[in-house]
């Protein structure tokens, strides 16, 4: 039977009809990136102009107080930063050296794809788990107590999937003539991985760095779990520093101390019937949302930064 052939009008009519499904579904997205967009800046106005009269160098100096007007997020945006810290240093390296290890070392078996499968499902936990399992773990069992130590390691479990995935999917994305390349000119598994797969995948490694850690530095659940304070009135011993007639601080005492975060003092004042900690409440909000911007934005620069230096 001999195929049918097309003129030049029905040619021209499929082609017609195949932009207009083009068009439609451009339109469609277009409409749904600008409610998205709308929604966000929306929401962004409506904090900004609720907070903007708190947001004073007071209101960063100040520790947190009953009375609204005298009240400052000092110890919830130090807190942030130091917890931050010790999850970007237990989660990314592990995270990655992880991720390296199972996409160019690990041996394809039964046991390999079931940890892949568990990781894969580890990084759709409800943060709460986290928070049980950090309670039972680092608070009781290795007696770290409720402290940034057990804040910070909590959170690098969180992203530890997160980062492990994308490390993975960026090692993948590297073309295989890169591997092939240096083994061929007798360099060891290692040195490919440290002088071309690592360097080269960095750019996507980054990329799920900051999505973790984007979504550390927001989570109130399993911090609330382990037991920070809602109401801190200090700070975080500083190194070196005397604390006590005769007694300094050790360099790493700091990370043993109590502590507060940003999501949980908005929780704090959200709670409060006075509507002048609601204004607290949103000048505290724009500012976490400023220090994940931040954050992604260094990280996004870093990444721009190395994509250049690549030389494929």
């Amino acid at each position: 039977m001999q195929p049918t052939s097309l003129t030049t009008e029905q040619i021209r009519a499929l082609i017609a009809k195949g932009k207009m499904k083009d068009a439609i579904f451009k339109g469609m997205g277009i409409f749904c990136l600008a409610v998205a967009l709308l929604v966000i800046v929306l929401l962004v106005s409506d904090m900004v102009a609720k907070g903007s009269e708190r947001l004073t160098v007071d209101f960063f100096l100040n520790f947190a107080s009953r009375r609204a007007t005298q009240a400052g997020i000092l110890s919830a945006w130090v807190g942030s930063l130091l917890v931050m810290l010790v999850t970007a240093l237990a989660a990314v390296p592990l995270g990655v050296a992880a991720g390296v290890y199972l996409e160019e070392y690990a041996k394809r078996n039964w046991l390999t794809e079931i940890i892949e499968i568990n990781i894969t499902n580890l990084a759709a936990v409800p943060s709460i788990v986290y928070g049980l399992l950090a309670l039972g773990i680092f608070v009781y069992t290795f007696g770290f107590g409720q402290s940034i130590l057990s804040a910070g390691l909590t959170l690098a479990l969180l992203i530890l999937p997160i980062i492990i995935v994308s490390t993975r999917e960026a090692i993948r994305a590297i073309p295989a003539m890169i591997r092939e390349g240096s083994m061929a000119v007798g360099a060891t598994r290692w040195q490919t991985c440290r002088y071309h797969i690592i360097p080269y995948a960095m750019p996507g490694i980054l990329t799920g760095v900051i999505i973790g850690l984007a979504r550390a530095i927001g989570e109130t659940a399993p911090i609330i779990t382990i037991g920070a304070l809602t109401f801190i009135a200090f700070l975080p011993p500083v190194p070196f520093t005397e604390v006590s007639p005769g007694v300094s601080a050790g360099l790493f005492d700091w990370v043993m101390s109590p502590f507060t975060v940003m999501p949980i003092q908005i929780f704090n004042w959200t709670s409060r019937p006075d509507p002048a900690f609601e204004v607290n409440a949103a000048a505290a909000g724009f500012v976490l949302m400023a220090m994940v911007l931040t954050m992604n934005g260094i990280a996004i620069w870093l990444r721009y930064k190395m994509r250049k230096n690549i030389k494929w």
